[in-house]
């Protein structure tokens, strides 16, 4: 038995990619959920790989992160969003229409591209690996948020489901006033 042969492939792709959620301090429902991996062999590959790290990564319980109103709180983290967003839609994260918008292998490769291209670009981010897989799935889901342009300058935004109001980005609502 190889470890090289293709039987084998797919058991080591859902192991590696787990690996990488949990050097992102995913929780273990979410590793579950994005590789099929029980709890118990989630917890041994940490024991076995990270357990030991020079840096101890911190092991997160309880829920997920579930709330969109996280994305809204602050202007900074709006732009984050926007940021984040446009990452996860450029690396083919967020689903087209005609997809469906659930976890997988491929789908969790492109996330931990896209959450690491991201970090690279904001490094003092303050959304997490757990907020950026919430915020892919409900954007996937386009139940709760959805992507939006801004009626002024035509920038990427992430606004609830069904906005109030027209959609304006930050720049444009401090600098243009609103069109009658």
């Amino acid at each position: 038995m190889r470890i090289s042969d293709d039987r084998y492939h797919r058991e080591r792709a859902r192991m590696e990619l787990a690996l990488r959620f949990l050097r992102h301090e995913a929780r273990t429902q979410t590793i579950r959920a994005w590789t099929g991996l029980s709890d118990d062999r989630i917890r041994k590959l940490y024991r076995s790989y990270l357990g030991h790290a020079r840096r101890q990564l911190p092991r997160h319980r309880g829920k997920s992160p579930h709330q969109v109103a996280y994305f809204t709180r602050s202007l900074r983290l709006q732009e984050e969003t926007a940021l984040l967003a446009s990452v996860l839609s450029l690396l083919g994260v967020l689903p087209g229409a005609e997809a469906a918008a659930t976890p997988g292998l491929t789908r969790g490769e492109l996330l931990c591209q896209a959450f690491e291209a991201y970090r690279l670009l904001l490094p003092s981010a303050q959304i997490s690996f757990e907020h950026a897989v919430f915020l892919a799935t409900a954007l996937g889901r386009g139940d709760q948020l959805r992507l939006a342009s801004c009626s002024e300058c035509g920038g990427l935004l992430v606004t609830e489901r069904f906005p109030l109001r027209s959609v304006r980005c930050q720049h444009c609502s401090a600098t243009v006033p609103p069109r009658a």
